[in-house]
């Protein structure tokens, strides 16, 4: 599938200001109409219509100020008419731009959708042509997320939280801080046998969760914030225990 080459959208504005759909429409038909595209607006339910001679497939462009849910529903729909579909929108700005335009870029190629941006200069540029997507694989990230859920006692999180997740990392520093909560400052060695966490003294040295402290060569022990936590976790198991019924007189 052949694809489209970055160049100016013939604008006659220096700078211009996009507000409406319809100011990406002259960059984007002069740049087409440079590629030897006729190039008509508002064909039946698409925006922007273009045919080549030689070409036996039209080109549409879909037009929006922004990406959209609505924008990508358009763009697919349009692949019922030609495989030569784009998105143009207004090139983003500053960084958190670039983020969210990068994220819509790779998911407009999942979609087998093409891509412009118009600068305020008329400027129209080509970030990717129409065509099948095959997602590279990545093994360190399978391996990583096989590796976490192997490790991660039980389930305890739900799909779907936001904020603190209960990891493997996490709920192995939780049997360190209860084993020296219990056992007082032990050395590294001591404490990955008792608790079987193998990486015990790594972790305690790098103190993620700030509840360790190094009390001689090789010896650790609660920090006060550590000391603290395990003070609360206590309390919290000893009130959810079952209390004992109290008989009343005559009962």
């Amino acid at each position: 599938m052949a694809g489209l080459v970055t160049g100016h959208g013939g604008s006659d504005t220096a700078t211009m200001v996009i507000q409406a759909e319809t100011d990406l429409y002259g960059p984007v038909k002069g740049f087409l109409e440079s590629l030897g595209y006729e190039v008509k607006g508002e064909i039946g339910s698409v925006d922007v219509l273009g045919f080549r001679a030689g070409d036996d497939a039209p080109l549409v462009v879909e037009l929006k100020t922004g990406f959209s849910l609505t924008l990508l529903q358009q763009a697919v729909a349009r692949q019922s008419v030609t495989d030569l579909v784009y998105v143009a929108v207004p090139r983003w700005r500053g960084k958190p731009g670039w983020r969210a335009f990068k994220g819509n870029l790779g998911l407009c190629r999942r979609l087998g959708l093409g891509v412009m941006s118009v600068r305020a200069d008329g400027t129209v540029e080509v970030h990717a042509d129409p065509g099948p997507f095959q997602p590279r694989k990545s093994p360190r990230k399978q391996a990583a997320l096989r590796a976490e859920f192997a490790a991660r006692a039980g389930d305890p999180t739900q799909g779907g939280t936001r904020g603190q997740v209960m990891t493997a990392y996490r709920q192995d520093a939780q049997r360190l801080r209860d084993h020296l909560a219990q056992a007082g400052p032990c050395r590294g060695a001591e404490v990955a046998r008792a608790t079987g966490v193998g990486r015990a003294t790594a972790m305690m040295a790098a103190n993620h969760y700030g509840w360790f402290e190094r009390v001689a060569r090789g010896v650790y022990g609660l920090s006060a914030a550590g000391q603290s936590v395990a003070v609360e976790v206590t309390v919290e198991a000893t009130s959810e225990l079952p209390q004992p019924k109290v008989k009343t007189a005559g009962a």
